[in-house]
């Protein structure tokens, strides 16, 4: 569209103002639309039949510095399950700010940005004097943190190819694991100091990763997308030749046609949704997306994982091991999530996210029931306590399997690429909302002071998680193997959930979209001259 007001900027002061566009000028759009999506068909031919080890060879940078990029979750995943929900409401403000600051300068300068305020906040907690210091540095890097819970998984969606999203979007989440992992090693290893140590020393190891991060993201290539949005296309065909290799002739990668690809898929969304403020997440058919990325990631929260696998360690000792015991088998269930996680590559390959999605919340509510019902059984029976643990174990297996890698390469994918920032943040907040609700509920229900349900919570989460079944059967779309252009399509036709999978699209060659593409483009001018 450039060209078009470069061409009526040099029309001159003489044109009339009542000058109208002619079919002419109206065709002229149109091929001017229909060469863009001519090349980005052909782009899209390529991506979608790129296969897994072609888009490996094709895209090594890209997994590279999305894999760089990941690992800032571990600086906030490893001490998730001990923070207070001051630390959460931080994190709701910062996901708000981040949502407005990620468009107007870009992924690598709010990454680079949020390190360095935290660089800076650790400082309060290190050496905080009272509780109310403490929560107000929980508070504030709360705020960073909430960049790298929605900043790692949309950049690894806008670098890598079709064949490459679930894995590397999906990755965020085995960073989670590794995040875990390392919070119940330094727990376990301070669990008996009683000293000002014992709580500094958590937060003090964190100072350990912003500053090669810091370096790494410096390195790193800027999201095309992000400068597709920005109108800078020549910037945007550096950054994709930066995140591919050398040897591309075996894929039939071209930079250009991938870079009008973006422009296109840009283009149509566009026509649909011209703002990009979270009133627009509310809006026509991004109205039903962020229905569908809020209550994904929600039901992280809402199938009870936060309650069993964050509570874990109090199982475990209620099953009669000891706190550094229980800690070791805290090491062993996270061990076991990055297994499930890897597995889940597997899976999502063969079967989809939808399907493993759904099937994973089935089995999840069908373990806590069996936990509910051993949670029946008096405390004096080790066996049913051991037997908690081990379904403990399952559940996680399972979680980290299925619902708790799949959301990641959901929010990522489902959420149109205009408004994607926006809607992750607020999916991601909705599942802090519902992280704070269950970080209430939950040391009620194993509270022998308070309710005292212990295992028996198991049904209650049992009944959410069904719940979530339910809406997931009904509500969502497999996003698997299709392009962003190709999902605008599928959600501008209102297409069931359930035939998501199987619809044809056509999606560059659909005459009405062309149409409206013209049309706008057409008012566009039209202003323009008037102007």
């Amino acid at each position: 569209m450039a060209d078009m007001s470069n061409s009526s900027a040099g029309l001159g002061d003489d044109v009339p103002r009542t000058a109208s566009i002619t079919p002419q000028d109206i065709n002229h759009l149109a091929r001017v639309d229909t060469n863009v999506a001519a090349e980005a068909a052909r782009a899209t031919q390529s991506e979608v039949s790129m296969t897994l080890w072609q888009a490996m060879k094709t895209y090594p940078k890209a997994i590279g510095w999305s894999v760089l990029i990941s690992t800032c979750i571990i600086i906030s995943a490893a001490w998730q399950s001990g923070l207070s929900n001051g630390a959460l409401v931080g994190e709701v403000l910062g996901l708000l700010f981040i949502g407005y600051v990620v468009e107007r300068i870009g992924y690598k300068k709010t990454m680079i940005g949020s390190l360095t305020l935290l660089t800076g906040f650790i400082f309060i907690v290190f050496f905080a004097q009272s509780l109310p210091m403490l929560l107000v540095g929980e508070i504030l890097m709360g705020i960073p943190w909430g960049a790298f819970q929605t900043l790692t998984t949309t950049y690894a969606a806008e670098v890598c190819p079709v064949s490459l999203r679930a894995y590397l979007t999906t990755y965020v989440n085995l960073c989670w694991v590794i995040g875990q992992f390392l919070s119940s090693a330094v727990l376990k290893s301070v669990v008996n100091e009683t000293g000002p140590i014992g709580y500094k020393l958590p937060y003090g190891l964190q100072w350990i990763w912003p500053l090669p991060l810091i370096i790494g993201i410096a390195l790193a290539p800027e999201s095309p997308w992000w400068l597709v949005r920005k109108n800078r296309p020549e910037e945007a065909k550096k950054q994709v030749l930066r995140l591919t290799s050398r040897n591309q002739t075996e894929s039939g990668f071209n930079v250009d046609e991938t870079v009008n690809m973006m422009v296109y898929t840009n283009e149509l969304e566009k026509a649909n949704t011209e703002g990009t403020s979270y009133w627009d997440c509310f809006k026509g058919t991004d109205l039903r997306r962020t229905e569908i990325v809020c209550v994904v990631w929600g039901i992280q929260t809402m199938c009870g994982a936060s309650s069993f696998t964050g509570y874990s360690t109090y199982f475990f000792e209620q099953a009669g091991l000891d706190v550094s015991a229980a800690f070791s088998m805290s090491l062993g269930q996270y061990g076991l999530g990055a297994v499930g996680t890897l597995l889940s590559w597997v899976l999502m390959m063969k079967f989809g996210r939808r399907t493993l999605y759904l099937w994973g919340q089935i089995a999840m509510a069908s373990i806590l029931l069996i936990v509910g019902f051993l949670g029946i059984a008096p405390k004096s029976l080790e066996g049913a306590q051991w037997g908690i643990g081990a379904m403990i174990l399952v559940y996680t297996f399972v979680y980290d399997m299925t619902v708790g890698p799949v959301c990641y390469s959901l929010v990522a994918e489902l959420s149109s690429t205009r408004l994607r920032n926006k809607t992750v943040v607020l999916a991601r907040n909705l599942y802090n909302v519902t992280g704070v609700v269950a970080n209430v509920l939950t040391p009620h229900m194993l509270n022998p002071g308070a309710w005292n349900w212990g295992a028996k919570a198991g049904f209650f989460w049992a009944g959410t998680g069904a719940l979530c079944a339910v809406w997931t059967y009904f509500r969502l779309p497999e996003p698997k193997g299709r392009t962003y252009a190709e999902m605008d399509m599928l959600f501008e036709a209102k297409v069931s959930a359930r035939k998501f999978k199987e619809t044809n699209v056509e999606s560059f060659d659909d005459s009405v979209m062309h149409a409206k593409s013209a049309e706008k483009s057409a008012v566009e001018y039209v202003d323009k001259i008037e102007a």
